[in-house]
């Protein structure tokens, strides 16, 4: 859906991206990660077409991006721009007429979604008069409701408490499930695990890290196993070393790594099994935390 090429953007000397590439699928979540000052924000406004990049083309839905395409696009991003001193029902309504709504439908659709969220009551309260939480979700009402294509959220969970996170999360599978397709940026990694397909992460300007999450993971993999068994693994398969253990009521969990080409995993598994009463065995696969600060870190 979104074929971002060799895009780049430098301020007053500073080189804020570098030749990025990205793409796209329709109808996928996709994380946009990366350290504070890695370009992120201004991938996001030259897709918002808020500046315009130095080089490089974006592509949406196989057309150059243009001015008619912002009506496709919903942001919502980290710093919030809502009027605090204006009606919650009536900034929601125009917002949507902004967008391309006609009023009948701008109101219908702002009835509809402050019900949803439980914030009817409080409709004609100013922005100002909200908590935080509140207001957040007002915002991300205003972000989805010309049901956008193309929706980019910029650390859409804060200020939010678990239970309105999960909310959010659910909101977004849905959007997904519609047919939108999703630009997510975040710097919870758990999140991001949990709701994306796929992710980039940008690094001083460039894009080093591009794929589908459990074959990222994949990529990253060290080749540990983990055993569940219930009793200790007191003599190790032949070419495997011990890299943890951790005792737990009824169940050892023993972490293998295999050293040498001489390693059987098979073999490992049918003697552990036999000997030690195996409950369950998978690759263990480093998070997307890890994977995260081991490239930002050590590239």
């Amino acid at each position: 859906m979104l074929e971002i090429q060799e895009v780049s953007k430098s301020y007053d000397g500073h080189q804020a991206l570098s030749q990025v590439s990205l793409s796209i699928k329709q109808g996928a979540i996709f994380g946009l990660l990366g350290p504070n000052g890695a370009g992120k924000t201004s991938l996001i406004r030259i897709i918002n077409q808020i500046i315009a990049p130095d080089a490089g083309q974006i592509w949406l839905n196989q057309e150059r991006l243009q001015a008619k395409h912002i009506a496709q696009i919903g942001y919502l991003p980290e710093e919030r721009g809502l009027y605090p001193k204006m009606q919650v029902a009536e900034q929601l309504v125009y917002l949507g007429r902004l967008k391309g709504l006609d009023k009948s439908t701008a109101q219908k659709r702002v009835k509809e979604g402050l019900e949803k969220f439980e914030l009817s009551a409080w409709q004609n309260k100013t922005i100002e008069e909200l908590s935080k939480g509140m207001a957040q979700k007002v915002q991300f009402l205003a972000t989805t409701l010309h049901q956008p294509s193309l929706l980019i959220f910029d650390e859409p969970f804060t200020g939010f408490d678990p239970v309105n996170t999960n909310l959010i999360k659910a909101e977004i599978r849905k959007l997904r499930q519609a047919g939108a397709t999703v630009i997510f940026s975040t710097h919870r990694m758990e999140s991001v695990e949990e709701i994306c397909d796929s992710i980039a992460l940008i690094h001083q300007s460039k894009k080093i890290l591009e794929g589908d999450i459990q074959e990222v993971k994949q990529r990253f993999s060290q080749g540990i196993l983990r055993f569940v068994t219930r009793e200790p693994i007191s003599a190790l398969p032949a070419h495997f070393e011990k890299v943890n253990e951790q005792q737990k009521t009824g169940e050892i969990i023993t972490w293998l790594k295999p050293i040498g080409s001489g390693a059987s995993v098979p073999q490992a598994l049918q003697n552990i099994s036999s000997q030690y009463g195996l409950v369950a065995f998978a690759e263990e696969l480093p998070s997307l935390n890890e994977i995260f600060i081991n490239q930002v870190q050590h590239g």
